[in-house]
């Protein structure tokens, strides 16, 4: 039986900036040298890694960095530490930093409201490589929590300066800040979110409503995923979540179906168009 399905690829997802950045550094050096490595995963993504360390890409965590001397070594889009770059000079290692600018000036306003001795609370998530970049800044005294309900457990002081991790919420950023407000504290808020992540969650809102059954796909390690999955749940619960063809079911579709694909800002093109090739041969 033929599904006939009319399959639609949202044009705003894909990539974000700092994410392309990367990749074409990446790419840029491998097609001189056979290898070079990087420090964590490029992206949030194992298909996009799986491309890339087929081309010679080398997946390093920080504990393999303090072993290597005279290499170079990229840094990606979510940004490292003072202490990566003292170990790179140390090392004598050649750094290739595609830090997105969002967040190394997020760093910098982190860094200098530490240097001004202010309080510093992110609200991001625990162990993600860009707030351990950004807790860096403050020799890792920032408070880092995910939600309001880890602050009700902690001796908070008076007065703070609030940031944000870029790929959050925008609308939960302001709502923990009124909270914290109305409970007294005095709060300096600096909104950080990135306007080209956080503008995604207003298109899919449009674009998943338009659709019978959309399919999300992203990464299971991106935070960004997980979050605008939800807007796709909330707005369309025909949604479903899959980071590669092979988690397709034919069951979730109908005949002459509308299906509508999109993604994370960690989700490359390339892999929306392998799903909807798939679709179309249903």
């Amino acid at each position: 039986m033929k599904y006939d399905l009319a399959v639609t690829i949202d044009k705003a997802s894909g990539f974000c900036f700092g994410v392309v950045y990367a990749i074409e550094m990446a790419e840029d050096i491998l097609d001189q040298e056979a290898y070079l490595y990087c420090l964590g995963d490029i992206v949030h993504n194992d298909e996009e890694v799986k491309r890339l360390t087929d081309k010679g890409l080398r997946i390093i965590e920080h504990e393999q960095l303090a072993l290597l001397h005279d290499e170079k070594v990229l840094i990606r889009a979510h940004g490292e530490a003072p202490s990566t770059y003292e170990l790179a000079l140390k090392n004598n290692l050649t750094l290739i930093d595609a830090s997105c600018p969002v967040v190394l000036k997020l760093q910098n306003r982190i860094k200098n409201s530490h240097d001004d001795n202010e309080q510093i609370l992110i609200f991001g998530k625990h162990g993600h490589a860009e707030v351990i970049g950004l807790q860096g800044q403050t020799d890792g005294k920032a408070i880092v929590f995910q939600d309001l309900e880890e602050l009700d457990a902690m001796e908070l002081p008076s007065k703070f300066t609030l940031y944000s991790q870029t790929t959050k919420s925008t609308d939960k950023f302001y709502h923990i800040k009124e909270q914290l407000l109305s409970r007294g504290y005095e709060v300096k808020a600096n909104d950080t979110i990135c306007r080209q992540v956080s503008s995604r969650y207003e298109d899919l809102e449009k674009f998943v409503t338009n659709y019978d059954k959309i399919i999300f796909v992203s990464g299971k390690k991106s935070s960004n995923g997980k979050v605008l999955y939800d807007v796709c749940k909330k707005y369309n619960p025909n949604s479903y979540f899959i980071s590669n063809v092979e988690e397709l079911d034919l069951s979730w579709f109908n005949p002459m179906d509308r299906v509508g694909i999109c993604g994370a800002t960690s989700t490359p093109m390339w892999l929306m168009e392998q799903v909807k090739s798939r679709l179309l041969a249903y």
